[in-house]
């Protein structure tokens, strides 16, 4: 969904350091040949301070566009760095490649150094991880190391049933709520993580509209604590604030939907939301650089928590790059390079992937084309999930083409009939509700799960919002959601 107008801020790390000395023990590779192989050392080493040098190998495929993490165990801090873009969120460094170096070929190398600050202990990281991989053949690691929120039992852990999302004991689980924006874009534009509150008692307010599912929207490069990211907004301290408010939601007995929905990738064909490269607006794909290392990396902190489910992408619109819907359609599942989209993409599959790859089971959402309303193909070019928890995802608003019961008839009702089907995103502009009535009737005749955009304070008919107060005080059109659910369970 569109969002109010936002400035855009962006912050670039990278500065030089001269500094040389004799180089002490190195962190290396042992075993079988792994994906990749970064070798740190501490090359020159003073009071309150060090120098470090890091060799990336890429052993295998090239690679356009690389990003190294790896994470200090004693309180270091990198000052200033070269070779590469350095920035660090708590304990995660993270070193991206610069304009004249993004592309590694296979088997070569590249040597970056930095300048930090330390104690008297200065304990070499010993976990590196190349866009997303570990390297050295060390244990597999997301970052930054995180242990899953834990849960009091009152969100139930889901899966999919045939055509319908159920808890442990087979009882079926419609997910009937709201969307709470502000992850996905207060933190690229530098103004925080979350719009507005997202404490106990706004959450509690969302509950009190007898809503049992919460979808909370991500920024890729906020989570992978990318070096446009402000520190403070990125890295360790997102995922913290995310795992936090996952933990309250679920602590009200609501099922957190968490959605990719603004990613890297420039793009300034038909309908662009901005031109710009970093993940500041929605782009018509997910990117291959990133968004596979953010999915990994968000299923790996997820995966003991089957509470959580996991939306892929928010509003695909390959479609519009290219007039071919073949073309969009295998671009929305295969990836790759796709017409009209100038960086490589990472299809549905890859997603899906990178989430079972991680050893998450978590159930799965894909939206479909024409920004997630279009499902008219998604049987046919549906990706193979391998653990069988894969549900459709839907948008409409009133301005939206399939806004009709004889579209969703057409196009729905046969996916509805095959796999779960959730709107994670239903609306209108109107600031009224007879448009949602409809969507909610439609949906209630057929048992199928929605959840209303959003659980924020903007004017309604640009938002639009659920909401004039974060105490829960409805607006026009947000009355129409929270007197229905609230007459759904009484």
């Amino acid at each position: 969904m569109r969002h109010p107008p936002r400035s855009v801020i962006s912050a670039v790390a990278g500065a030089v350091a001269l500094v040389s000395s004799a180089v002490l023990p190195v962190v290396s590779a042992q075993g079988a040949t792994p994906v990749c192989t970064v070798e740190y050392a501490v090359t020159s080493q003073w009071d309150g301070g060090f120098q470090g040098s890091v060799k990336i190998t890429d052993n295998q495929a090239a690679v356009s566009g690389w990003q190294l993490a790896f994470d200090f165990a004693d309180g270091q801090k990198v000052t200033q760095g070269w070779n590469a873009k350095w920035s660090q969120s708590g304990t995660t460094v993270t070193a991206a490649n610069e304009s004249w170096n993004g592309t590694l070929a296979a088997g070569s190398s590249i040597t970056v150094g930095f300048v930090g600050s330390s104690s008297a202990t200065n304990t070499a990281p010993t976990v590196f991880r190349l866009n997303g991989t570990t390297c050295n053949g060390a244990p597999e690691q997301t970052p930054p190391p995180t242990t899953p929120p834990p849960s009091d039992g009152s969100a139930p852990a889901l899966h999919v049933s045939g055509t319908k999302l159920v808890d442990a004991d087979g009882r079926t689980r419609r997910l009937l709520g709201v969307n709470r924006s502000g992850g996905e874009f207060m933190c690229v534009q530098g103004r925080g993580i979350w719009d507005g509150p997202v404490d106990d008692a706004t959450i509690e307010a969302i509950a009190d509209w007898k809503a049992n599912a919460v979808r909370i929207p991500l920024n890729e490069e906020c989570w992978l604590g990318l070096s446009n990211v402000k520190p403070e907004y990125g890295g360790a301290g997102y995922i913290s604030a995310v795992k936090d408010l996952v933990a309250r939601v679920e602590a009200h007995g609501m099922t957190p939907v968490l959605d990719l929905h603004w990613t890297y990738g420039q793009y300034t064909g038909n309908s662009a939301g901005c031109s710009d490269v970093h993940a500041t607006c929605q782009k018509p794909m997910p990117d291959k650089q990133y968004s596979p290392a953010f999915w990994a990396s968000v299923a790996g902190t997820f995966k003991d928590d089957p509470a959580a489910v996991f939306d892929l992408f928010n509003e695909p619109y390959p479609d519009r790059a290219t007039s071919s819907a073949t073309d969009a359609w295998k671009c929305w599942r295969d990836g790759g390079t796709c017409p009209g989209i100038s960086y490589p993409v990472a299809g549905m599959q890859d997603l899906v992937n990178a989430v079972r790859g991680a050893g998450a089971k978590n159930v799965v959402m894909a939206g479909g084309l024409a920004y997630s309303n279009d499902l008219s193909q998604w049987l046919t070019y549906k990706p193979t999930d391998p653990a069988g928890n894969l549900a459709a995802a839907w948008h409409v608003y009133n301005f939206n083409s399939c806004s009709n019961e004889s579209c969703w008839n057409s196009t729905l009702a046969p996916v509805a009939a095959q796999v779960p089907l959730v709107a994670g995103e239903t609306g209108e502009n109107t600031c009224s509700h007879g448009f949602v009535d409809q969507v909610m009737k439609w949906f209630d005749d057929r048992d199928l799960s929605y959840l209303g955009w959003t659980w924020n304070t903007w004017d309604c008919s640009s938002g639009p919002s659920l909401i004039s107060n974060y105490d829960g005080t409805p607006t026009a059109y947000g009355t129409g959601l929270r007197d229905h659910l609230r007459a759904l369970n009484p």
